[in-house]
Protein backbone atom coordinates (compact mmCIF):
# COMPACT_ATOMS: atom_id res chain seq x y z
CA UNK A 1 0.00 0.00 0.00
CA UNK A 2 1.65 3.28 -0.88
CA UNK A 3 1.95 5.81 2.01
CA UNK A 4 0.12 9.12 1.17
CA UNK A 5 2.59 12.46 1.03
CA UNK A 6 1.71 15.50 2.32
CA UNK A 7 0.90 16.77 5.42
CA UNK A 8 -0.03 14.73 8.51
CA UNK A 9 -3.42 15.15 10.38
CA UNK A 10 -1.51 16.56 13.17
CA UNK A 11 0.55 19.05 11.53
CA UNK A 12 0.17 22.66 12.99
CA UNK A 13 0.75 26.32 11.35
CA UNK A 14 4.16 27.57 12.05
CA UNK A 15 3.24 30.43 14.29
CA UNK A 16 1.04 27.67 16.32
CA UNK A 17 4.00 25.79 16.58
CA UNK A 18 6.00 28.39 17.97
CA UNK A 19 3.59 29.19 20.53
CA UNK A 20 3.23 25.62 21.57
CA UNK A 21 6.92 25.43 21.70
CA UNK A 22 7.38 28.90 23.27
CA UNK A 23 4.93 27.69 26.30
CA UNK A 24 6.70 24.75 26.92
CA UNK A 25 10.09 26.18 27.49
CA UNK A 26 8.73 28.36 29.64
CA UNK A 27 8.34 31.13 27.36
CA UNK A 28 12.19 31.19 28.06
CA UNK A 29 13.24 30.35 24.16
CA UNK A 30 16.74 31.57 23.56
CA UNK A 31 17.00 32.58 20.03
CA UNK A 32 19.89 31.64 17.80
CA UNK A 33 22.86 33.23 19.25
CA UNK A 34 23.61 36.71 17.02
CA UNK A 35 19.89 36.71 16.41
CA UNK A 36 18.63 40.25 15.71
CA UNK A 37 15.35 41.19 17.25
CA UNK A 38 12.89 43.82 17.26
CA UNK A 39 10.31 44.69 19.68
CA UNK A 40 7.18 46.70 18.48
CA UNK A 41 3.82 47.38 19.20
CA UNK A 42 1.03 44.64 19.12
CA UNK A 43 -1.18 46.59 16.21
CA UNK A 44 -4.21 45.06 18.40
CA UNK A 45 -3.02 47.34 21.56
CA UNK A 46 -5.48 50.22 22.50
CA UNK A 47 -4.25 53.64 22.24
CA UNK A 48 -3.73 54.04 25.97
CA UNK A 49 -1.83 51.08 26.16
CA UNK A 50 0.57 52.50 23.03
CA UNK A 51 0.43 55.86 24.99
CA UNK A 52 1.65 54.34 28.69
CA UNK A 53 4.24 52.69 26.40
CA UNK A 54 5.61 55.54 24.95
CA UNK A 55 5.53 57.62 28.09
CA UNK A 56 7.18 54.83 29.78
CA UNK A 57 9.72 54.03 27.29
CA UNK A 58 10.69 57.70 26.73
CA UNK A 59 11.19 58.21 30.55
CA UNK A 60 13.95 55.56 30.42
CA UNK A 61 15.65 56.12 26.88
CA UNK A 62 16.07 59.23 24.61
CA UNK A 63 13.31 59.25 22.60
CA UNK A 64 14.51 62.06 20.01
CA UNK A 65 13.69 60.55 17.12
CA UNK A 66 10.42 60.69 17.33
CA UNK A 67 10.54 64.58 17.73
CA UNK A 68 8.21 66.35 14.65
CA UNK A 69 11.65 66.63 11.76
CA UNK A 70 13.01 63.40 12.92
CA UNK A 71 13.55 60.79 11.05
CA UNK A 72 11.04 58.93 12.69
CA UNK A 73 8.18 60.72 12.96
CA UNK A 74 6.39 59.63 10.35
CA UNK A 75 4.30 58.08 9.85
CA UNK A 76 2.83 59.67 13.07
CA UNK A 77 0.56 57.16 14.81
CA UNK A 78 0.85 56.11 18.35
CA UNK A 79 1.40 52.32 17.07
CA UNK A 80 4.59 53.56 14.79
CA UNK A 81 5.61 56.40 17.83
CA UNK A 82 4.53 53.32 20.51
CA UNK A 83 6.83 50.52 17.97
CA UNK A 84 10.04 52.96 17.98
CA UNK A 85 10.04 53.93 21.63
CA UNK A 86 9.39 49.93 22.71
CA UNK A 87 12.35 48.99 20.74
CA UNK A 88 15.12 51.87 22.12
CA UNK A 89 13.25 50.60 25.39
CA UNK A 90 14.48 46.47 24.51
CA UNK A 91 17.53 47.55 22.59
CA UNK A 92 19.10 49.64 25.56
CA UNK A 93 17.91 47.23 27.95
CA UNK A 94 19.78 44.06 26.37
CA UNK A 95 17.35 42.87 24.06
CA UNK A 96 15.54 40.48 26.76
CA UNK A 97 11.94 39.09 26.27
CA UNK A 98 10.78 40.68 29.34
CA UNK A 99 11.50 44.21 28.47
CA UNK A 100 9.56 44.02 24.85
CA UNK A 101 6.69 42.73 27.33
CA UNK A 102 4.62 45.79 28.14
CA UNK A 103 1.75 44.46 29.60
CA UNK A 104 1.46 41.86 26.59
CA UNK A 105 1.23 45.11 24.21
CA UNK A 106 4.73 44.46 22.78
CA UNK A 107 5.89 41.62 20.26
CA UNK A 108 9.35 40.57 19.30
CA UNK A 109 10.13 40.18 15.48
CA UNK A 110 13.12 38.95 13.95
CA UNK A 111 12.33 41.14 10.31
CA UNK A 112 14.12 44.84 10.66
CA UNK A 113 10.81 47.36 10.68
CA UNK A 114 13.25 50.12 9.79
CA UNK A 115 12.08 52.26 7.22
CA UNK A 116 12.99 55.39 5.05
CA UNK A 117 15.15 56.67 7.63
CA UNK A 118 13.64 56.11 10.33
CA UNK A 119 16.68 53.08 11.63
CA UNK A 120 15.26 50.80 14.48
CA UNK A 121 18.55 50.37 16.49
CA UNK A 122 20.17 46.57 17.00
CA UNK A 123 22.31 45.81 19.14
Amino acid sequence: MARRVGSSPISLPLSLAFLLLCLISGGTMNLVQGQKTWCVAKPSSDEATLLANINFACSQVDCGVLQKGSPCFYPDSLVSHASVAMNLYYQSRGRKFWNCYFKNSGLIVMTDPSFGSCIYGCN
